[in-house]
């Protein structure tokens, strides 16, 4: 009968489940996001650890076409040298990407220097730009490689007499084109021998080193959610071994057991998640996964042992488990076929909870630079990354600080659902 009861009972509970539309959206977007980090490493087939070095810290962007250059050696000026003029300065460009612009112009002989300035969108527009270049007057060329990005840009070149004073000066616009250099195309792991290649696109931007934002969340999803939930389970399982035991058991050893668990629970956590560093010869700059793991396992087990304990005990002295007893049930027969299944219900429910604590825990340990490290990435390392470029770069900041915060809101909003179907088990009892 106490098994045709419980099987009513979670039968009930699949059913107010499946009536929770929040709960069942929770579940389905849990599962969607399980299954991208699993499998998104795979089907997405940029490398996280391959640099773009033309596209640091850039907004989400497509694919776009690039050109390969050869930017390995400075220019030297261009093959034919302006002839020296005596009055302008006819300011030409030469070759214009985005990892060089060429500028040249004819030498003014009665000039005794110049002023290089560059204008760009975003600049104040009465301004001549930033100062690129002060050159001496036999100077008639100048290449420019800082920063250079395929956005329109005005160039200025001011001729100044010895006191430093404007005699006249010259204005170009030029729109660099794509470019990527051939050490570049050869580091991000793009064909060589290519002069016209394809640029992956970069849905959520990249990080300041080049690096795509999605690659990496996926795989240090894969980091963060392997935590979240290894650990959890583990000091699951063994808390609820250890409070079925002390609670069976009763007595002194059911005294001495629980005086440990109020030890435990005492002890800091971040003193230990320190110490296992240490005994596991974790070198600073070096990730602590293991560490982490097992500090959140030794140290997390206490909360669901109480919790079993206390359900334990409330549950033997139910009238089914009595009459069980005069029955001639034995204590494993109790313990499988009624008492474990029964506490089960509470245990997932605080295992639901249990994960996104255990997530957080990961990512803020991570932050601070004692749980995983770069170049290994997960969601708090990114968040560490990002938050020093917070106002220049704020993609880096706000993906793997909404990944951690939808996955902490979808597991809580599924255990209070999961809390909520099963209320009804007191009642029924």
């Amino acid at each position: 009968m106490a098994n045709a009861a419980d099987h009513r009972y979670w039968a009930t509970v699949w059913r107010r489940l499946k009536a929770d539309r929040k709960a069942i959206a929770c579940l389905v977007m849990l599962v969607g996001l399980i299954l991208a980090v699993v499998a998104g490493p795979s089907l997405w087939s940029i490398n996280p650890e391959a640099q773009f070095l033309n596209q640091i810290a850039s907004s989400p962007i497509g694919s776009r076409t690039a050109i390969v250059v050869d930017a390995n050696e400075l220019w030297t000026g261009p093959d034919k040298t302006p002839e020296a003029g005596a009055s302008t300065a006819r300011l030409s460009v030469i070759e214009a990407n985005t990892e060089f612009v060429r500028l040249s112009w004819r030498q003014d002989t009665s000039a005794k220097g110049y002023q290089l300035y560059r204008w760009s969108e975003g600049m104040n527009a009465a301004s001549l730009g930033m100062p690129v270049a002060v050159l001496e007057a036999g100077d008639s060329w100048y290449e420019d490689r800082l920063n250079l990005r395929p956005e329109r840009y005005e160039y200025t070149l001011l001729a100044v007499d010895e006191l430093g004073t404007e005699r006249y000066r010259q204005q170009i616009r030029v729109t660099p084109v794509l470019a990527m250099s051939e050490f570049d195309a050869e580091l991000a792991s793009i064909a060589e021998g290519e002069t016209t290649i394809e640029l992956p696109a970069h849905p959520l931007g990249t990080d300041h080193l080049g690096r795509d934002m999605l690659a990496r969340l996926l795989e240090g999803g894969q980091v963060s959610l392997f935590i979240g939930i290894f650990a959890p389970l583990m000091y699951m399982l063994f808390g609820l071994a250890y409070g079925a035991t002390s609670a069976l058991i009763g007595g002194r050893v059911d005294a001495i057991m629980m005086s440990i668990v109020d030890f435990v629970i005492a002890l800091p956590f971040l003193l230990f998640m320190i110490l296992f560093r240490v005994a596991l010869g974790t070198e600073p700059g070096e990730s602590g996964i293991a560490a982490l793991v097992i500090a959140l396992i030794a140290l997390g087990w206490p909360s669901p042992a109480r919790l079993v304990r206390g359900e334990i005990l409330r549950l033997r002295e139910m009238p089914y488990i009595e009459a069980a007893r005069l029955m001639g049930a034995g204590q494993r027969y109790l313990i499988l076929r009624h008492l474990i299944p029964n506490v089960m219900g509470s245990v997932l429910v605080s295992f639901t909870f249990a994960i996104p604590s255990a997530i957080f825990t990961e990512a803020f340990l991570s932050f601070i630079g004692m749980g995983v490290v770069p170049p290994a990435p997960s969601w708090g390392s990114m968040c560490n990354d990002g938050i020093s470029r917070l106002l220049t770069n704020p993609h880096m900041m706000l993906f793997p600080a909404l990944a951690i915060s939808i996955t902490v809101l979808l597991f809580n909003l599924l255990g209070d659902a999961l809390r909520d179907a099963m209320a009804i088990r007191r009642g029924a009892d």
